[in-house]
Formats: C-alpha cells, structure tokens, sequence
C-alpha cells in the first residue's frame, strides 16, 4: 500500500503504480516490481516535481564500505556532488555501503542515485550499533537510475547500509550519491550531529576507509596556512591501524575515557615537508586522548618506533599515550641546516621512550611522564614532570628550567563516549601541587556533563545572538571545526559554563566588539578556541571579568587552555589588546598571542595591535605563554601575585626605526617584551626567552623584561636571543645581562634579583 497525505491508496502489483516521494508534492506513476519486506514501501525511480525541501541528514557523514575500486571511496557518495561516486569490487556479491550519521535518527527514506553499475537485488538495513540489522526496504529487479525510497514506518538507527546481493552488470556496485532522510530521535543522548568537519571513526570500519579520509583532509590541510577551513577526527573507542599525517587546523582527538581507549598502530605525526624540514611554521594542529604506536618511519632520526610531532606554537599535545619514543623535528636526509623549529606544548601524557626535543628552540612540558628527555636549545620549561630533566641549577650551560610540582592546574575538558555509548563532556577537577598524569588509574577526577547540556554551535547556522540565548539559558557550549563570524560579542555570565571548541573553531567579531567576554564568576571553563581579529578594530578579543572585577575565586577558578590569538595572516585584522584578563585566580594553559608576520594583511601600519596580553587579576597564573610581534609591550602584568612558567616571545620584526618605537615617554629605546607594572610587590616568572629579528630598521630594545625592584618580585632563567636581522636587545632584564646581538647570539641571567 501507498499513503498520500493521509489517503491510502490500494493496489496490485501488476497495474502502475500510484506513488509518492518524501521529497514530493505529486502522484508518480510508473510500472515496477518490488519484493516488500517487512518495512517496505513500493516506489518509483524517478520524481517529476520537487517538494518541500527536505534534509539530508546523510550529507558528508562517515561513510564506509566493503570495498572501493579506483580511488571511488564510500564518503564520494555522501558529497553532495553528482560528478563523484563510490564504487566497490568488480564482479564481486555482496557488497555495501554503509553510513555513519553521527546519532540515531527515525529514517523515513534515502535516495540511490546509481551510476550504471547499479544494484539488481539490495537491501537498505538499519542499525543502533553498526553490528545487529534490521531490514527496511527489500528490492529485488531493480534496474538503476534514481530511487526515491520512502519506508513503510520509520526506521531507528544511526547506521544505515546498501547491502547489494546482485548486479545489473558484470561490474560492480557504484553510487553517485546515497541519501539519507529523517529526524533526530529525542530519546537518546547519544543524538549529537557535530558537523560536516567532524570525522567520526569506527574502529569496525575498514582501515582503508579511514585511511583515504585522513589522507583526503591532509592533501588540503599541509599547506592551508591562512584557509577557512576546519577539522576533528575523532576516534570512538577501539584498536586501529592507520596513519595519521596532522596538517593546519587539523584537530586528532580520542572519544575513550582514557587515551589507552583508543589504540592506533602507525602514527599521528606532523612533519614539515612542506617546508624543507622547517617546523617553525607548523602552528594551529592538535593531538588529544589516544595512544599511538609508532611504526612509521619520518625520518632517518624517527625510526618506526619513534614518532614525530615537529611543531611550533598552538600545536599542543594533551593526554597522549606514545608507546615508543618521541621526537620533536623532522630533520630530511643527512642535511639538518634549516630543519628548525619552533615549539611547543606537551601535557598529561606518557611516553615510554626517549623524547628527542632536537632543533626545538624552545619547548614546555608539565605533568607528563617520559623514560627520558634528550635536547635542549634555549629554553626548556618542565613543571611537575616524571622522567624529565631534574637539574635546575645547571643553567645557561644547560637550559633547563625544572619545577618539580605544579602548584595548581585544572586540566582541558574533553569529549568522550560512556559506558552506554552516549557522549559525555569530562571537566576534570582542580588538582594543586600536582606532578604526573591524571589518567594512571582511570577517567579521573572530575565531572561528567551529557551532551544535551550543551549547545552545539556550527558555523553556517549559529549566530552570536543563538549562542547568547543558550548561554542565557544555562547552556555550555561545542563549538564545532569552522569559522564563526561575530555580529556582537560572546557573553558568558553564568558560573561553571564550558565552551569547549572542536577543530580549532575560530571566532572573528566583525563590529569592532570584543569576541568574547567572560563575566567575572567562578569556574568557567574555555578551550580550544581561535580568536582571529576582524577588519574593525577591536578593544580586546577575549575580556575575562569587567574591568575592576574583585572577587576571589580561589576555590573554583576560570581556566583557559589551548587559546589562540591572531591579528592578520588571513585577512587584515585589527585588536588594541588580544586578552584581557582582569579577574582574579585565573589558571592559564598553553596561550599563542600572535601579531601575523606573515600572510595577508601584514604591515606596521596594516595588522594594527599594541599589546597581546595585559593581566590586571591577581593572582593569576599561566603555563606555556607565547606571545609574539605586538607593537608595543607585549605583555603587561598589572595584578599581584602572578605566576607565569615558561614565556617565549619575538619582538616586531617591522619595526621601521627607532623613532617609531620608544617606550617611557620616548625617552628609552624600544619596549621591553615582558612589562611588570611598578606597582606590583609580587610576582614570578620561570623560564623565559625574548628573541630579536629587527628585519626593516637598525633599532634596539634596551631590555628585554622589566620588573619592579621588590623583594617579592622574581625572575628564575631568562634569555635573549637575536635571531638575525639588524639592531639588538641591549639588555636581559632591567639593565642585568649582556647584549644579544649579532655575533653574541644568546645572553642569559640566571636570577633576577641576583641573589
């Protein structure tokens, strides 16, 4: 039988058949014959008038199948695009397609758009679990074409397949497009469509399917420095053998509860092809809550069993597990000249072998646990570590900077699967005094929210004004992988909120607003977060607490992590100051606050920006601050009671003369990068580097930090370093140490105060 707006119609077999759509405002007739099972309703392959739009619901979802002939892999057929196609094995039955809609739906019908290899016999099967089928639509005769397919009764699942059992040809089975359609299933909070950039993997997935995705989405991502696009890969729990190359903006996260959940056998690796083996460009890519066992060789310095990871800034590496070695460059052949690079961050995890940091310049290390650490350039930061270095008193001979404990962190809040098969979103607890991994004996401590406690934004549909009525409304918030453009500021008011972004999710305020404004409560949470300037100027792009924000929030801190910062590179951008932090007690972990040097929209007079971060809270700590390029101070600290632990920074490269960069009221040359207000009476800073490439002027910064002269004010091993270029850093820290400048490359002062 055949329902038509709430008429049924009955007929036989024989005679044509009255039929309609789900896409359809009118009756089809066509002569078929079908086989009906269960769940099946007779249709016909082709559709005269177009309906009332409809979603499909199948649309670059994961998509697997049993074979592929040719490069036509299963996602070509979920593209949207009618010139692609999956095709399996030749001559060869059964075969299927089958597609992963990210949740459960109530599929009321798909569409087959068959290239001439078309299915004779097939099935269309649902299922809860990617393991038990349910049958609803049985065909056998078909003859190809485009088959609009309405079922009897809905069908729940969240997997759907083409099982094809006999060919119209002696090829095999090939699929312009397979569509899917119907609703979410509110019943289940395991119901979470996280966008199109979203890849989800199935260890029951063939490894090859997984393969050419990865592949796929690092073909444009190696080189996508300055592009719009965006993307997370995430692993459900399970084993898999796949290799993982990690390009720009490029997110490889594991959904288990802890990373030994999630076991891949090959790599996930960054490496610096694209560049001749120089990684100081390799920035905006991460690795989170999987374990990695490397058998794949990068390099003649990475045999299979070591793992590269050769990156700069805003690359970090959270909760990883390599079971083998780790290094940090990507060195090709024997020639190491220009194999640089410029890192980095590494937190929460274990690797069982050697790290090898190589020509890293820079790197910062905390609660992590390593058989050993070997490198060391000019400024390397560890903070409550196990197997990491344990000399702190060696330096400038060796640059280490150790602190045995972390005196307080609250780690990045992650997605995971529950034991049910439902996403949950951990919120690890404050830990002080800490030192190792928080994963040893499980999930560990922390929260667990469902995932219908948050809005999932998506960067074609959501605004600032959606995204303001679900905060308004005690929402947390996904940001998933895309750009966001801003018409109003982001405001979080409520206590406890999480924004959590996917993918590196990037907010541009288009109006001159700040991005984001954070209200001056306890225990927000903000992580994985791009904030890129707009073309109008904006006074801030992160704000953390109103100006004058008081409160103590000692007991239940903001904690920010994996925030970025960028004024131009992509596109001209302008911002006074890129963080704004004036509440007190706010943890830090892991900041890139970049002025662009490169890209589009990149000038003195162009990518406008005085200061990358002015701190007013007191005490406020910071792990792994990088901040770079700003025209004036780069970082002001004005609250008491700082603690920041490991600074890297480069001065202006454009600076056009002295004249144009005087700070004191003109009376004293340059702007020291790291600005202590005079007003502060306690503060520290451990492991800090400053380095100089003046490239357009003979100019001189006279020191490098300035700090109050206070008994409570400490600075443990800081360096300059003049990269190249002209000009100098006359001085390390108010008037104290050397000067860097060519041919004395790096000078160094152990102790401010020296005592």
């Amino acid at each position: 039988m055949i329902r038509r707006n709430k008429r049924i119609l009955s007929l036989t077999l024989s005679m044509a058949v009255f039929t309609t759509m789900f896409m359809s405002t009118s009756f089809i007739t066509k002569a078929e014959t079908v086989s009906l099972g269960a769940n099946s309703e007779i249709t016909s392959n082709a559709s005269t008038q177009s309906a009332a739009v409809a979603t499909n619901i199948a649309l670059n979802k994961s998509a697997t199948s049993s074979s592929v002939t040719g490069g036509n892999t299963a996602s070509l057929a979920v593209d949207e695009n009618a010139g692609t196609r999956w095709e399996s094995t030749q001559g060869s039955d059964p075969q299927w397609i089958c597609i992963d809609l990210g949740g459960n739906y109530n599929i009321s019908g798909v569409k087959l758009n068959w290239e001439t290899a078309a299915a004779k016999d097939y099935k269309i099967q649902v299922s809860t679990d990617n393991k038990n089928w349910i049958d609803a639509y049985t065909k056998t005769g078909g003859t190809g074409g485009v088959e609009n397919i309405t079922f009897n009764s809905t069908a729940t699942g969240r997997y759907i397949r083409m099982l094809g059992t006999s060919r119209t040809t002696q090829y095999g089975y090939s699929l312009w497009e397979f569509e899917v359609y119907g609703t979410p299933d509110g019943n289940t909070a395991n119901n979470v469509d996280l966008g199109p950039n979203v890849k989800i993997f199935d260890p029951s997935m063939p490894s090859s399917d997984i393969q050419n995705t990865v592949d796929s989405v690092f073909s444009k991502m190696e080189t996508n420095q300055f592009g719009n696009e965006r993307y997370a890969f995430l692993f459900k729990p399970g084993s898999y053998n796949v290799n993982v190359n990690v390009g720009f903006f490029t997110s490889v996260l594991g959904l288990g509860k802890t990373p030994d959940a999630v076991n891949i056998t090959g790599a996930v690796r960054c490496e610096a092809d694209w560049m001749g083996g120089n990684a100081t460009c390799n920035f905006w890519r991460s690795v989170e809550n999987v374990a990695v066992t490397p058998t794949y060789s990068s390099n003649n310095l990475a045999p299979a069993g070591t793992l590269t990871w050769a990156v700069s800034q805003a690359a970090p590496m959270r909760r990883v597990h390599i079971k083998g070695g780790l290094s940090l460059w990507d060195p090709l052949g024997t020639n190491y000249d220009g194999a640089w690079s410029s890192g980095g961050f590494i937190a929460d995890s274990k690797i069982d072998n050697s790290i090898t940091s190589g020509s890293q310049q820079q790197f910062f290390t905390r609660n992590s646990q390593m058989g050993s650490w070997n490198g060391a350039n000019w400024n390397m930061v560890f903070v409550g570590n196990n197997g990491a270095p344990t000399d702190d008193n060696a330096y400038p001979s060796t640059p280490d900077t150790v602190v045995s404990q972390t005196p307080a962190i609250r780690e990045k809040p992650f997605l995971y699967i529950d034991d049910s098969g439902n996403y949950q979103v951990f919120v690890p607890d404050l830990r002080k005094n800490s030192q190792g991994i928080t994963w040893a004996n499980g999930l560990g401590q922390g929260t667990s929210l469902p995932i219908d406690q948050f809005y999932i934004a998506k960067p074609d549909t959501s605004t600032a004004e959606s995204i303001n009525a679900a905060l308004s409304q005690g929402k947390n918030i996904i940001f998933t992988p895309g750009v966001y453009h801003l018409s109003d500021s982001i405001n979080v008011t409520k206590s406890n909120t999480v924004i959590l972004g996917l993918g590196l999710a990037t907010l541009i305020p288009d109006n001159g607003t700040a991005a984001m404004n954070i209200s001056d409560v306890d225990g927000v949470k903000v992580s994985g977060v791009l904030f890129d300037a707009g073309a109008k100027n904006s006074p801030v792009l992160l704000k953390v607490g109103q100006d004058g924000s008081s409160a103590d929030h000692s007991a239940n801190p903001t904690s920010l992590s994996d925030l970025f910062f960028r004024i131009g590179g992509a596109a001209v951008g302008n911002a006074d100051t890129s963080l704004k932090i004036n509440s007190n007690n706010v943890i830090g972990d892991d900041f890139w606050v970049w002025r662009a040097d490169h890209g589009t929209g990149v000038g003195w007079t162009v990518n406008n920006a005085k200061n990358g971060v002015i701190v007013n809270g007191n005490n406020v700590t910071l792990y792994g601050l990088f901040v770079e390029h700003f025209k004036e101070y780069q970082t002001i600290w004005n609250g008491n009671g700082g603690k920041v632990y490991f600074y890297q920074s480069e001065l202006p490269y454009d600076v056009p003369n002295q004249a144009s960069w005087m700070s004191n009221n003109g009376t004293q040359n340059g702007y020291a990068s790291y600005k202590v207000a005079d007003s502060v009476t306690s503060h520290q800073l451990f492991g800090s580097g400053i380095y100089s490439y003046f490239r357009d002027a003979v100019v001189s910064e006279n020191n490098g930090i300035e700090v109050p002269n206070a008994s409570g004010v400490k600075v443990h091993h800081a360096c300059s370093v003049f990269l190249s270029g002209n000009g100098e850093i006359t001085h390390v820290v108010n008037n104290m140490g050397n000067t860097a400048k060519s041919g004395n490359m790096k000078q160094s002062v152990t102790d401010y105060p020296n005592s």
